[in-house]
């Protein structure tokens, strides 16, 4: 039986830890260090986090707003994931320079592009503050009272945390509110492109692949963190320096083995592991087949037209991609819970949680009815979830709605409003005329007519009829070819809306009586209600949602009390964490077992010229033919491409490093596998693994097949 090492919270709770599963609070770490170096890791919790000198949590930041990116040399340059930099690689592209479809390598720094909006967040240090942000709170306050002080308190500790310096403080709940923990934050606003494989290694094997195992895909970037002369961060300019690196990982190219040991650290978005089986039910039967649905229909019309034309596919490739990994996701997270009885064995865990709390006078006092006023709540919520997931995904899925109602609308009502005087409706207008023009450069109306005449033709034949709004209940007789001319409407008639030409010379000579007169379209008649119940409906499920994360803070509590030997770790909430496990191959079904990596030969089995994802690119191809691997081979002279692991991982681990037992690069985490995807619920160790790009294909990219030597010369390579 394992050794089980632990802490005590504030709350006075214990915490257990054990391999495989658990995101870990690296400001811990200490107490699993032990149990990590029994599995094979050769140095401390203190090489990994520490605020007295340089750790590896100085290597590591939060990229953009949901990845994970690592430094890998002393002059700030970063590898992240190619889907974690793809949008800002689109917006770098043309047909000129289609850095997205054919890769960029800069040669030299200056070559390096410019990359404004994104960001990237180092941590100097965390800190437990649940006594400051607690301080004052009692018992007898009511919840209002308790939020109230708890903001004010939130408020004071970062003020004073930061005051005089450059940094940047957030303080999160942990266990819903059981426990507080500060982040202290530097962040860099001058990033670079500096070189990106193009699409048919980055995003081998599109959706197709996505999520699955064997992974083929060389998925990732590389980026430069630029500062000020001071070394401090600053806006964009030509006279930045390269950051000058603390820490930053030495990539081994000795490989990966069969249960070898491996670390992950980054910044994990979202868990829900304290979900009561009511909640899971929900999300397998009421919000993920809508969701897939939906999204199985947009995808289908981007597809057909992104076959058609380079420009199209330019245009919607990282549209598709954000709508696909979402839908990929949600197939194999409702596929795992349903194989694995997940809900069955929540409501076996809830029945033994009911009756330890009423074997006691006090426990059930205190506890005795939690369980049965949180399923009353997901009656009521569970309603609200299936309202607004049907409305974000048909209504809001199509491009055209979207920018209707937030733009259109909008100018409409200001130019009928009395009160409004012309210099502001000018004002309006000019930015309705840019924003306008930005949208339409990256709108297909055929793709967009597609997507509504489906998903409204779903929405209204399968959507409960006293769920739908009263007033556009008859709509629910539409036929596809009516819903058709719903849309053609809109192509050919004032204010032209899904022509883009049209619209922005209407909009330029229109005057402000026309402009008001827009409100009064017939779509606006149609989707307005919708509108209108979603935002309502979004009011009341916040509502009920805040309720019942006050009925999980005190869940989880009397969780902790009932199971003081079992391991408690908080859900994932995109701050920084640690998760350590093994190299391991898996068996998802009978009779089907799977190795732990794969090979470049198994990309060129995949080539299919016919199919977008699978054209293997001719220089790869005779890279391979040669077997010109270079020292990127491995024992086998094979040339590694992916492995996965038992690291726990989620999204916002993309980019995250996958550390070896002497604190080396061996992978860039990317993904997970499909049969798995439920771990962001329920983790099981059989099944759920995560996917990495194996640091010698990382390498033998860079190096053979874009000769970008001037980039491996500063990567400190460990043989």
């Amino acid at each position: 039986m394992k050794k089980i090492y632990f802490f005590t919270l504030l709350i006075g709770l214990r915490l257990f830890a054990f391999a495989d599963e658990g995101m870990w609070i690296p400001l811990f770490l200490g107490y699993n260090e032990a149990e990590m170096q029994q599995m094979g890791f050769r140095l401390t919790a203190d090489d990994v986090y520490s605020v007295n000198h340089y750790s590896m949590k100085d290597g590591i930041v939060l990229f953009g707003s949901g990845c994970t990116g690592e430094l890998i040399s002393a002059d700030g340059l970063l590898v992240t994931n190619h889907h974690c930099g793809y949008s800002f690689v689109q917006r770098h592209s043309s047909l000129e320079h289609n850095y997205l479809h054919n890769g960029f390598w800069s040669k030299s720094r200056d070559e390096e592009i410019p990359t404004p909006g994104l960001t990237v967040t180092f941590l100097v240090r965390m800190e437990d503050v649940t006594a400051s942000v607690l301080k004052g709170v009692t018992a007898t306050m009511t919840e209002e009272e308790r939020a109230q002080l708890v903001e004010k308190n939130i408020k004071e500790v970062t003020v004073a945390a930061t005051n005089g310096t450059h940094y940047s403080a957030v303080i999160k709940p942990f266990f819903y509110g059981n426990q507080y923990f500060m982040f202290i934050n530097e962040i860099f606003k001058d990033v670079r492109l500096v070189g990106v494989p193009p699409e048919s290694i980055g995003k081998f094997g599109g959706d197709t692949d996505n999520w699955m195992w064997p992974r083929h895909t060389g998925d990732f970037s590389l980026w430069r963190i630029y500062t000020g002369k001071d070394g401090k961060p600053a806006e964009y300019s030509p006279e930045n320096v390269p950051l000058k690196s603390k820490k930053y990982f030495p990539i081994s190219i000795k490989g990966v083995n069969e249960n070898d040991f491996t670390l992950v650290f980054g910044y994990p978005g979202t868990t829900q592991q304290f979900l009561i089986s009511d909640a899971v039910d929900m999300v397998v039967n009421v919000q993920n087949p809508v969701a897939i649905h939906s999204r199985d229909l947009r995808l289908a019309a981007m597809k057909r037209q992104m076959e058609k034309s380079t420009a199209i596919r330019l245009m919607y490739s990282a549209k598709a991609n954000s709508i696909s990994n979402g839908w990929k996701k949600w197939q194999g997270e409702s596929k795992g819970i349903i194989e694995c009885n997940v809900i069955e064995k929540k409501k076996l865990e809830e029945e033994q949680f009911q009756k330890w709390v009423e074997a006691d006078a006090a426990r059930k006092n205190e506890y005795g009815y939690l369980l049965s006023e949180m399923r009353t709540l997901y009656r009521d919520y569970s309603k609200t979830v299936k309202i607004n997931t049907y409305l974000s995904e048909t209504f809001i899925g199509v491009e055209m709605i979207r920018f209707l109602y937030s733009n259109v609308q909008k100018l409409s009502y200001l130019a009928a409003n009395k009160e409004v005087d012309n210099v502001k409706f000018e004002e309006q207008r000019q930015q309705l005329i840019t924003k306008a023009e930005s949208f339409f450069k990256s709108y297909n109306a055929d793709i967009d007519e597609e997507c509504f005449v489906e998903l409204m033709s779903y929405y209204f034949t399968t959507m409960d009829e006293d769920l739908i709004p009263e007033s556009i209940r008859t709509y629910r007789s539409y036929s596809k070819n009516a819903w058709r001319a719903v849309f053609d409407e809109m192509r050919k008639s004032a204010p032209y809306f899904a022509n883009g030409e049209n619209f922005v010379n209407n909009l330029k000579s229109a005057n402000r009586k026309s402009v008001a007169k827009w409100q009064n379209a017939s779509i606006f008649k149609i989707i307005n209600p919708a509108f209108e119940q979603y935002f309502a409906n979004y009011d009341t499920m916040t509502s009920l949602r805040s309720k019942l994360d006050l009925y999980y803070r005190t869940y989880v509590k009397a969780l902790m009390e009932k199971d003081t030997d079992k391991t408690f770790y908080p859900d994932a909430n995109l701050t920084m964490r640690v998760t350590y496990g093994k190299v391991r191959g898996f068996e998802p079904a009978d009779g089907v077992e799977y190795v732990h990596y794969t090979t470049l030969d198994g990309v060129i089995a995949k080539d299919n010229p016919e199919i977008f994802d699978y054209k293997v690119d001719a220089k790869l191809k005779e890279l391979c033919k040669n077997k010109d691997y270079g020292q990127y081979a491995n024992e086998k002279g094979e040339l590694p491409v992916c492995f996965i692991a038992s690291n726990h991982t989620t999204g916002g681990n993309s980019g995250s490093p996958v550390i070896n037992a002497d604190g080396e690069l061996i992978g860039v985490n990317f993904d997970r596998v499909w049969e798995g995807t439920m771990s962001d619920i329920n983790y099981d160790v059989d099944r759920c693994r995560n996917i990495s790009l194996d640091a010698r294909y990382l390498l033998f990219i860079i190096d053979k097949f874009a000769n970008a030597k001037n980039i491996i010369d500063e990567i400190e390579i460990h043989q």
